[in-house]
């Protein structure tokens, strides 16, 4: 059974063998300088793991089209959130409408997700294509939902947690349960074992979304990758800010609501921890923990229903375990 790190090295191998053509340049070189930024590689990764799972060692290859189609999707959904959040960087470095401009990053996109499609209908397994584009465009169709989601929160005065988490599950979540789908049946896997596995992923998904909640206010600064406090300084309704409006009196709802105004005029630095004692007053991280092992456990409940060796599952359990646990 593949780890992840075995994923990983197989991924980079295909990817240099599958790269960008070198012309028109002004097209294509925007789109391998995204995928050239980093990222941890899990979606394409969890195409693979899915397949050795359900099929057994030396599976994993199989569903290489599949997983880099996800990790161009991936990209592809990145380079258009940057131009719609105006976001400079990416990972630390200047994002594509950046560095060329709106037109290029629009254009680079699209051709990312054509690029997905034609590594979809390059599967080993020809009669699984069907299945796997069904999944794939639903998949899509979901993230794109969960953006508009996402952008209509900006603007919302009131979102409930069911609406945040129906927002998280599809912008983030779906398309690590669809990776997990789609390399399940890329290999042949019946319709029962696909779908308890696409749950897997997607309730992890969830769960992963609400940890990076956590780590964005709670994180260690040396080990987090990015500023520590971020979402508060946006004004972001996080699920932590909507349990808080939940549980919290009066008063400190009052004043949760006043911090995350634009009329606030209080120093970045002192903004997040005047935020984060509310949080803390209001046992926030404890609640907001106790809400990812909700999910948590309901992921690895899917995955225990999966009809394959318990080692091979317990290989997926443990590296899915880690990333829910993580510190960065």
């Amino acid at each position: 059974m593949l780890t992840l790190n075995n994923a990983i090295d197989l991924l980079q191998d295909f990817a240099g063998k599958h790269a960008f053509p070198l012309a028109p340049k002004a097209l294509y070189e925007p789109c391998s300088y995204i995928l050239s930024l980093g990222g941890k590689r899990l979606r394409p990764a969890l195409a693979l793991m899915a397949a050795e799972l359900v099929a057994g060692d030396g599976a994993g290859p199989q569903a290489l089209h599949i997983g880099w189609a996800v990790e161009l999707f991936h990209n592809f959904s990145l380079i258009h959130d940057d131009i719609m959040d105006a976001a400079p960087l990416r990972r630390g470095k200047p994002t594509v409408h950046t560095k060329w401009n709106l037109t290029t990053g629009i254009l680079s996109g699209d051709v990312m997700l054509i690029f997905a499609y034609q590594h979809l209908a390059a599967l080993e397994n020809q009669s699984a294509i069907p299945a796997v584009l069904k999944v794939f465009n639903r998949v899509a169709k979901g993230v794109c939902e969960g953006q508009q989601m996402d952008v209509n929160f900006e603007t919302q005065e009131l979102v409930s947690i069911e609406e945040y988490i129906e927002m998280i599950e599809l912008k983030t979540a779906v398309l690590l349960g669809g990776a997990l789908e789609m390399g399940a049946l890329s290999v042949g896997a019946n319709a029962k074992d696909a779908a308890y596995l696409y749950d897997f992923g997607r309730l992890a998904g969830i769960a992963f979304q609400i940890q990076d909640d956590l780590l964005d206010t709670y994180g260690d600064p040396a080990t987090f990758g990015k500023q520590v406090g971020g979402d508060i300084i946006q004004n972001k309704k996080t699920l932590l800010v909507l349990k808080t409006l939940e549980v919290a009196s009066a008063d400190d709802v009052l004043r949760l609501k006043q911090l995350l105004s634009f009329e606030n005029t209080l120093e970045q630095e002192e903004k997040v921890k005047a935020v984060r004692t509310i949080f803390d007053h209001n046992n926030i991280p404890t609640l907001i923990e106790a809400e990812k092992k909700k999910y948590e456990d309901l992921a690895f409940d899917a995955l225990s229903k999966v009809n394959a060796p318990d080692e091979r599952k317990a290989i997926l359990k443990g590296m899915i375990g880690a990333l829910l646990h993580r510190s960065k």
